[in-house]
């Protein structure tokens, strides 16, 4: 797949998958932030829609705490919102533009900045969930520490539920994956791939791991 196909022709897309430090991936979703949402409605994006499922069907969200990890304009907390009325929303972000938006969605209880490259700043097992959607791409976030991070904030017998795109996963994601299950931190429940901006045919893995 070309680096055309994989952006839909987006310029603020491609800026994106471009990025080679945290700081140009900011830059550049701090200027996306206004339009993102324009953006990715014309993208078909559904992948906030399924990872806000995939957690529905396995846990209670009416009294779940979730933390949106990379939530952008907030999206996945409109999904879960959607979903159940009295969940707990909290978001994290490195874009300041992201957040700014993600506030005014009404659909998290806190959000702040973190920088997924680093550790996550929340107390061990302190969710029953984590999601995270559109991060775990070209030009973001890698697997190590996110994973491990994901996994140590929840509690035991909690989801990580996350997006990878697909021509990433075997750059350390999967073995990451493997890792974690092998050491028995989680199990893998899925790992499917799934077309998730259908209008450029985009699509990756999305896991779902239960932390044992």
């Amino acid at each position: 797949m070309s680096p055309n196909d994989i952006t839909g022709g987006n310029a603020l897309l491609a800026r994106v998958y471009a990025a080679t430090t945290p700081d140009e991936s900011r830059a550049a979703y701090d200027e996306w932030a206004k339009t993102y949402d324009a953006d990715m409605v014309k993208e078909e994006y559904v992948a906030p829609t399924i990872c806000a499922e995939a957690i529905a069907d396995l846990i209670d969200l009416n009294t779940a705490m979730v933390l949106d990890a990379g939530c952008g304009s907030g999206r996945c907390g409109l999904e879960l919102a959607n979903l159940a009325s009295e969940v707990h929303v909290d978001g994290i972000d490195y874009s300041e533009g992201m957040l700014k938006i993600a506030k005014g969605t009404g659909a998290y209880k806190d959000l702040g900045f973190a920088d997924l490259t680093k550790s996550v700043p929340k107390e061990d097992g302190s969710y029953d969930a984590v999601i995270c959607v559109g991060t775990l791409t070209q030009g973001h976030v890698g697997p190590d520490p996110a994973l491990k991070e994901f996994v140590r904030v929840v509690k035991a017998g909690g989801l990580v539920v996350a997006t990878v795109l697909e021509m990433i996963w075997e750059d350390g994601f999967k073995q990451e994956v493997e890792r974690l299950e092998g050491e028995g931190h989680v199990k893998v429940l899925h790992r499917d791939v799934r077309s998730y901006r259908k209008n450029s045919g985009v699509g990756g893995r999305v896991l779902v791991l239960k932390k044992l």
